[in-house]
């Protein structure tokens, strides 16, 4: 019996998995090139790349641009495209958008939410898109919900996160993003579900990891999550480069 799309881009994915957030050519290619399993195209670009205060901003069309510009850089890794805010309120239009993600070049989708999103998800799978689901803290949610919090701190919050994410597994995603969850309960998931976790900000008990690429290299710094590990310092190099740029051209006319 053949491979299904999901079942073949989960067997691509060896724990521990390492993903990145990329959003063009250069970044997803260098994090290629570095070995790296899988590369989502996220619609967090509103924030890092776009300068919004959160992910509402984005649109399908950015969302294809950008994965147009991350499939060119990629030969090896899995390629995950978020499907922003809007574009897949009912399983027609969840079609419609992941279709034009795919075209672009995307293997997977992804989208946020748990119980709420089964029918969405087979329909999806059943279609031969590959989705990747994402529980917890949701950024397109932050605000209706006010803001950024843990989740899974209350027993009947942890016992529902660990619902949705038993039924996104018989749904038929590939993998699910566990955000901003409290270690215990990410830890309870990932023992409890076949497919693979991939945390950020749920702890080490997770099968991968997953940071935004700008906070890894430290391309970023006017904020950096409490979760994440800084590993470069491109923020500075960039600016001392230009300033050492801005001296060679010559003494800047003050107007």
């Amino acid at each position: 019996m053949s491979l299904s799309p999901a079942q073949l881009l989960r067997s691509r994915l060896v724990p521990p998995i390492s993903a990145i957030t990329a959003y063009d050519y250069p970044t997803a290619r260098l994090s290629d090139e570095a070995g790296i399993q899988l590369i989502l195209v996220g619609d967090s670009l509103g924030m890092v790349v776009a300068g919004n205060p959160d992910t509402t901003t984005v649109t399908l069309d950015h969302m294809v641009y950008h994965t147009e510009m991350v499939r060119r850089g990629v030969t090896n890794a899995v390629v995950v495209s978020d499907l922003p805010i809007h574009t897949y309120d009912d399983p027609d239009a969840a079609l419609i958008s992941a279709s034009r993600l795919m075209a672009a070049g995307a293997d997977a989708v992804k989208l946020e939410g748990g119980l709420g999103q089964i029918g969405k998800v087979k329909r999806l799978t059943l279609s031969g898109v590959p989705v990747c689901a994402h529980i917890g803290m949701l950024p397109q949610r932050v605000i209706e919900e006010g803001g950024y919090r843990k989740k899974g701190k209350l027993k009947e919050e942890a016992d529902r996160l660990l619902e949705a994410a038993c039924a996104l597994e018989d749904a038929g995603a590939f993998a699910i993003v566990l955000e901003s969850m409290v270690a215990e309960v990410a830890a309870r998931i990932t023992e409890a579900i076949e497919i693979p976790t991939i945390g950020i900000g749920a702890g080490t008990e997770c099968d991968g990891q997953i940071r935004v690429l700008h906070d890894v290299i430290g391309g970023y710094p006017w904020f950096v999550p409490p979760f994440a590990t800084v590993y470069g310092n491109v923020a500075e190099v960039t600016r001392e480069a230009v300033a050492s740029y801005v001296k060679d051209v010559g003494p800047q006319e003050v107007i």
